[in-house]
């Protein structure tokens, strides 16, 4: 059985020991917290994950939150094995640059490079950044851009006249090495043709097992008409504890610090998103604060205030590895976490739950597998020369 791969997030946009707003339809400037995100914070998080053994660091995307290529850029840095998963927005920056950006960044990291590419849901905020196509035709775009991207990757020079896009005569002059991982993310009819054709990884936010499952059914029947095969991964947040009390008291005392102003205000503002994603998100908890645990320990809290992913899996460590292992066999490989705030909570989570997975033979560290695959490439060269 493949071990599971598990990310951590780095919040770019502040972080606080309550939960920090932004995301889908949260107005810019709105986030913030009692930790700025500093290079300083950041790496501190950065660490840690990197550390306690998650394989990379989301770093999201907006314009409510610090620019994911140059902040990662920066961390890479401060950093030895952790790869970094750049969130970024195919109709702000030409597929050409993207391409030759993520190539660049492969050589200086050590290709430490995963990308979340992000159509954007929200008509207003990419029209703040000249974008002022209709949602459908922003999907479209993405299909092209990324069609144009891995062409790229490929080494080859590329024409393209689409719908959306042109280029004429592009290459690289030197391509990826390796090519990073495509994630790729969105519910509409529009998103799952572009997942089904372009990603390598289909991701989705929290909800409930049964809903996952029908997501990945959809998914997967799509790719499978193109002839691919996609992996899955899943966005959720944690609040981990030694004992399911103490694990759903952290949980309250979050929802407690949620006044009733700010749920109808992010509320408002999120009712107005254009993604489906995060409309099914709103319908988890209708903006109410009662009936949050929506399935056995996945609570839709932290979506009264805060946009995209908006639930969280609560309990003690093994409640939350025995739900990490149901997702897993609906067929999710990657589990891209978060939690308030994201130091403590890094540490909460990977030596509470990720031991638990270990010994059950899911998952290993990635320096640990580093190490057993160097081990055994030396293998054969040490029997060939005892000959």
């Amino acid at each position: 059985m493949p071990s599971l791969t598990f990310h951590w997030f780095l919040p770019t946009y502040g972080d606080s020991r309550h939960v920090v707003g932004g995301g889908h339809g949260v107005p810019t400037g709105s986030a913030g917290g009692e930790r700025p995100a500093t290079l300083g914070y950041l790496t501190q998080i950065a660490r840690a994950a990197e550390d306690l053994g998650f394989e990379g660091a989301l770093t999201p995307t907006g314009a409510w939150c610090e620019d994911a290529w140059l902040t990662t850029a920066m961390l890479a840095r401060e950093t030895e094995r952790l790869k970094f998963l750049v969130a970024f927005r195919p109709g702000i920056i030409a597929p050409t640059l993207a391409a030759q950006m993520a190539a660049t960044f492969q050589r200086h990291s050590g290709g430490r490079l995963l990308l979340n590419v992000v159509t954007g849901g929200e008509s207003h905020e990419q029209r703040a950044y000249g974008d002022f196509l209709a949602k459908d035709d922003r999907y479209a775009r993405t299909g092209e851009f990324l069609d144009i991207v891995r062409e790229l990757w490929d080494g080859k020079t590329v024409d393209f006249t689409g719908e959306q896009l042109r280029v004429a005569g592009a290459r690289l002059a030197r391509v990826p090495d390796p090519v990073p991982a495509v994630y790729f993310g969105g519910s509409s009819p529009a998103a799952g043709e572009v997942a089904a054709r372009a990603a390598d990884v289909y991701l989705t936010w929290g909800e409930p097992p049964a809903e996952v499952e029908r997501k990945i059914a959809w998914v997967r029947e799509l790719a499978g008409r193109a002839g691919r095969r996609v992996r899955f991964g899943i966005r959720l947040h944690v609040i981990t504890r030694d004992t399911a009390e103490a694990a759903w008291a952290e949980a309250q005392r979050l929802l407690d610090g949620f006044s009733p102003e700010a749920i109808r205000t992010v509320q408002a503002g999120l009712a107005r998103s254009e993604s489906e994603g995060q409309r099914r998100m709103l319908a988890l908890h209708g903006g109410r604060t009662d009936g949050l645990e929506i399935a056995p320990n996945l609570w839709a809290g932290i979506g009264l205030v805060r946009g995209g992913a908006g639930t969280a899996l609560v309990g003690s460590h093994a409640e939350v590895a025995e739900r990490i292992v149901e997702y897993q066999r609906l067929g999710i490989e990657e589990f891209i976490l978060s939690g308030h705030p994201h130091v403590e909570e890094a540490y909460w989570f990977g030596e509470g739950v990720l031991p638990v997975l270990r010994d059950a033979g899911l998952w290993r560290h990635p320096a640990a597998r580093d190490e057993g695959s160097t081990a055994a490439a030396q293998i054969p060269f040490a029997a060939g020369a005892g000959r």
